[in-house]
Order: structure tokens, then C-alpha cells, then sequence
């Protein structure tokens, strides 16, 4: 069996950190959907204040996962990788399952409860 290497491990952790807010999600997931974007454009499309954008950016650039090129006097951001695409839909899918699963265990349990309410108390005889 081959194992992964404990620096490719602290790769990957640090990958999925970088990852690891709602914003930088929403922004890979902008990127992937229209190809490259600006500031500007990522900024008008998922209304978030500039600096926020800017700085979710800069994590994701520093960690390899977007690339940024300047053009003329503004800098367009893209994927660095085209599977990047396909991790959000595997997460998408995986976490849409997790969801379906969650809610039809709350629905059982909301009927069992409901159940329970209605049954009519046993009474025990008295000795």
C-alpha cells in the first residue's frame, strides 16, 4: 500500500485552509463559472466590499490556487487549475447528500415526537 508522504499531507491541509471561508468559496466559484474577473467585476457580481474581495484574493493567490495577470491598468484573476472546478462540484455533491440525509433524520425524528405526543398514557392499575 503507498502512503502518502507527511509533507504531501501538510500540503493538502494547508490547501484546504486556504479554502476554508465562505468568501474565497464564493470567489473560486465566480472565477470558475466566468473564467478570468477583476476586482472590480468579482466585487459588482457577488456584492462585496473591495477590500474584502482583495484580500480573499491575495490568500488564494499566495497559496497557488488563483493566478492573477495585469491588464492595462487592472489585474484579472482566474483558477490555477481547471480541477479546482471539479472539487467544488465533488464538495457541492457530497455536502447535498450530507444535507438530504441530515433533513430526512429530522423529519423521522419530528414524526417520532409526533407520535409519541398522540399515544394516550397507559394508566396501570392500582394494587
Amino acid at each position: 500500500m503507498n502512503t502518502p508522504s507527511t509533507g504531501l499531507q501538510t500540503l493538502k491541509a494547508g490547501f484546504f485552509r486556504a479554502l476554508a471561508h465562505p468568501v474565497r468559496i464564493r470567489l473560486l466559484e465566480a472565477l470558475v463559472a466566468s473564467g478570468e474577473m477583476s476586482v472590480r467585476d468579482l466585487q459588482r457580481r457577488l456584492r462585496i466590499d473591495q477590500p474584502i474581495v482583495s484580500q480573499q484574493l491575495a490568500r488564494l493567490r499566495a497559496s497557488g490556487i488563483v493566478v492573477s495577470a495585469k491588464q492595462g491598468s487592472s489585474t484579472r484573476y482566474a483558477v490555477a487549475d481547471p480541477m479546482i472546478g471539479d472539487l467544488l462540484r465533488v464538495a457541492r455533491t457530497i455536502l447535498n447528500r450530507h444535507l438530504a440525509g441530515v433533513n430526512t433524520l429530522r423529519r423521522e425524528l419530528a414524526r417520532d415526537e409526533a407520535a409519541t405526543r398522540r399515544r394516550p398514557l397507559s394508566r396501570h392499575a392500582s394494587p
